[in-house]
């Protein structure tokens, strides 16, 4: 049985690569970058007006001139002018610098008569004031986003500042969830006393489209070894990756392990030393598809998704790793020894900035409405049984 330390360098390392393709920006949001992005040009590519107002000499400032004819007018986007000694021009928030211009004099200054603009008496300025100078954001050249980043909507703008359409990401990887058992009624359908709502296939692709992978879609199977067997083969056959929940533990019907034997899928581990989750299955299919079996209780599986699911889809998409997390224990945790815990918690802040765990305790693995409002779960080491408060241990927010 191995640690959950083992068990997470284990899947990582049989992960296959996704491959690459070209998305074009609209459809970029939540990919994975796999391709360096330069600057086109330098940011701004021009000094940049920064106030409505008007475009002076300082020099002409600084010798007392305060009444300036105003010579014309320019909008941003217009071309730059070119300032005569003495005058002003009427200028625009994001418009490039005139020629021979080098102050900005806000437009709350000023008043205008007689397209002559006269500067409050008690104005003080300064050279090259309210101007972006040319470059001074970055160069041309610059590499602005490296690969592996999750591409947010600030990203797109970046992308689109470098002059970009499309752009090289991971392809999303194709997704099947499985959910297993004969007593599992979907949302919406009759019901019986002995039978259960399916909870967790809903959930674990809630999961991971939060996550942003999206191409999912889900199937329930019977406990019928046949029949587990045909639907599963279909899914291995479309999918890179296969995600199961229940079937994995020692019951007679538990046909999970043997009818993926029977397809060709290798184990690679079954059990991890953890709670919740013990009974987790792990393996790579013929065709190098990942294959997740996650214990059927929903604390379980949703822990199991995410500790080992999520970060393997990452490592295949080559995502960048996030630095690790922590958080401070606000009560004492005691727990049976030799099993790493992933304890759920709800997160808050202190003055110092402090993030403080307070952990939340399920009745039973089963306990799954305990997990509402919760922001991830804490991870206690098998090491040690008691955890004091103000034990600092790592975080993993949902």
């Amino acid at each position: 049985m191995l640690t959950a330390a083992e068990a997470t360098n284990a899947i990582q390392a049989a992960m296959q690569a996704c491959d690459t393709e070209s998305v074009s920006l609209d459809d970029a949001i939540g990919r994975i970058l796999r391709q360096s992005v330069h600057a086109e040009r330098d940011q701004p590519p021009f000094d940049r007006v920064m106030m409505d107002g008007i475009a002076i000499r300082f020099e002409d400032f600084d010798s007392g001139t305060r009444a300036f004819p105003i010579q014309s007018t320019q909008h941003a986007g217009d071309p730059a002018q070119t300032l005569a000694a003495g005058k002003a021009i009427e200028i625009m928030t994001g418009a490039s610098l005139p020629d021979g211009a080098n102050c900005i004099v806000p437009v709350e200054r000023i008043s205008v008569t007689d397209d002559v603009a006269e500067i409050e008496a008690d104005y003080e300025s300064a050279a090259r004031q309210f101007i972006h100078a040319r470059g001074s954001d970055h160069s041309e050249g610059t590499e602005l986003l490296r690969p592996g980043l999750r591409i947010s909507p600030m990203d797109i703008a970046i992308i689109a500042s470098a002059g970009l359409p499309e752009i090289e990401v991971s392809q999303s990887p194709t997704i099947r969830v499985i959910s297993t058992g004969n007593e599992l009624v979907a949302a919406g359908d009759n019901i019986e006393p002995h039978q259960i709502r399916m909870s967790n296939g809903p959930a674990v692709i809630a999961m991971l489209n939060q996550h942003s992978y999206t191409d999912c879609r889900h199937d329930h199977i019977v406990d019928d070894r046949d029949l587990l067997k045909e639907h599963i083969q279909y899914h291995l056959e479309s999918a890179n990756v296969v995600i199961l929940s229940g079937g994995v533990s020692m019951g007679k019907a538990d046909f999970v392990p043997q009818v993926l034997a029977d397809l060709g899928v290798e184990v690679v581990f079954h059990k991890i030393s953890q709670r919740p989750g013990k009974p987790m299955w792990f393996g790579i299919g013929p065709n190098k598809q990942a294959v997740f079996a996650l214990p059927g209780n929903p604390v379980s599986t949703l822990v199991c998704c995410r500790q080992y699911v999520i970060p393997a889809l990452a490592k295949a998409s080559a995502t960048t790793p996030k630095n690790p997390e922590f958080a401070t224990l606000t009560q004492d945790v005691t727990f049976r020894p030799q099993l790493t815990c992933f304890l759920p918690t709800k997160l808050v802040s202190n003055a110092a900035g402090t993030v403080l765990a307070m952990p939340v305790h399920t009745n039973t693995s089963g306990d799954f409405a305990s997990l509402t409002g919760t922001d991830g779960y804490l991870e206690l080491e098998l090491e040690e049984t008691h955890f004091k408060t103000g034990t600092t241990v790592p975080l993993h927010r949902w």
